[in-house]
């Protein structure tokens, strides 16, 4: 009997721990919900909580690793916590049959380095030189291709106005689409380039963004604010060249293989992700600039996922000559 009592008194506090965790992550998944103002019935709220506390462990691992410094950045759960791989995946929206990619002039690798040669330059980040406007927020639709489009865009306006001018990513998703883009569904940026050169773009002002594909086209050539004769692709792969561009001419669109929880939390830090595939492009972003630290060479991104993601919606990605994640894969700019 005193075997047995000793042995139902050890049980005890393994028990009530375990009761404690329990309610430890139901008042974590509550305050979650509350902060992002999500409610759910019963059934979908079960659901949602154990795709929530997945990401929450993939989380809590990589952060184990980052402080013991097996990883080289962190990441922390945020709005997209209880969002399944195939939500994740619409979410990112540059992910359209890379068989139909469009594809146009490709500029000189050997010019772009002789430019960037002759500037001297080793790190630049057009944050800090006004050519980058706040991060913005494509919210729940695969409309990224757009806001890299127009980053890219509202840079050379920039740089041959001095005006930045936030241009709208709506009038893009509502009006392009008989150039070929799809709306929420994602798109090509070359597709959308397309558009604007035979149309304009109005400002965010005029066209404000509303996350949504299911209406008419709104545009007035009449409150166009930008327009682009052409738009080049950098050499296929090549980083060199990439950089070469980004010092010499400005932020550059890219698509990136974003298809990993690592990304969808990213925190800060320098990003790499080893089950990153170039030829696997995923998600549109902005490329802003590239510079190094602690002898680790990164470049810049801008995403449109709002500034509570990342280093204040910027990510910085490991720069190493690998064409990290396919930054390379897939990247043009306009010429104004």
């Amino acid at each position: 009997v005193g075997l047995l009592l000793v042995l139902l008194l050890l049980c005890v506090p393994a028990r009530v721990a375990s009761e404690s965790e329990e309610q430890a992550v139901l008042s974590d998944w509550n305050i979650w919900k509350m902060i992002h103002a999500i409610s759910y019935d019963e059934n979908d709220d079960i659901e949602r909580r154990v795709i929530w506390e997945y990401n929450s462990r993939l989380i809590e691992e990589n952060n184990q690793e980052y402080f013991m410094g097996a990883k080289p950045f962190s990441m922390s759960m945020n709005k997209y916590g209880d969002l399944t791989k195939h939500e994740y995946h619409v979410l990112q929206g540059a992910m359209i049959n890379p068989h139909f990619a469009k594809r146009g002039k490709t500029t000189s690798p050997r010019k772009l380095r002789q430019n960037a040669l002759r500037l001297g330059v080793v790190g630049i980040d057009y944050r800090a030189m006004g050519y980058v406007t706040e991060v913005k927020d494509q919210g729940y639709c695969g409309s990224c291709w757009a806001f890299s489009t127009t980053g890219a865009i509202e840079a050379q306006v920039y740089k041959h106005t001095g005006q930045l001018v936030s241009l709208s990513e709506q009038n893009l998703v509502d009006c392009s689409r008989p150039y070929g883009t799809y709306g929420c569904g994602g798109a090509w940026m070359a597709n959308a380039y397309d558009y604007v050169i035979s149309n304009g773009l109005q400002s965010t002002d005029t066209y404000p963004y509303t996350s949504v594909d299911t209406q008419p086209c709104f545009y007035e050539s009449g409150l166009s604010v930008a327009h682009v004769r052409d738009y080049r692709f950098i050499p296929k792969g090549d980083e060199q060249a990439l950089a070469d561009a980004v010092s010499t001419i400005g932020p550059i669109t890219v698509a990136i293989d974003a298809d990993h929880s690592s990304f969808m939390f990213y925190s800060s830090g320098i990003y790499e992700e080893p089950a990153c595939n170039s030829n696997n492009l995923s998600h549109a972003v902005l490329l802003v600039g590239f510079g190094s630290d602690g002898g680790q060479d990164y470049w810049i991104i801008k995403n449109s996922w709002g500034s509570s993601w990342g280093e204040g919606g910027f990510m910085r990605m490991a720069r190493d000559g690998s064409n990290t994640c396919g930054i390379a894969s897939y990247a043009l700019y306009p010429l104004l």
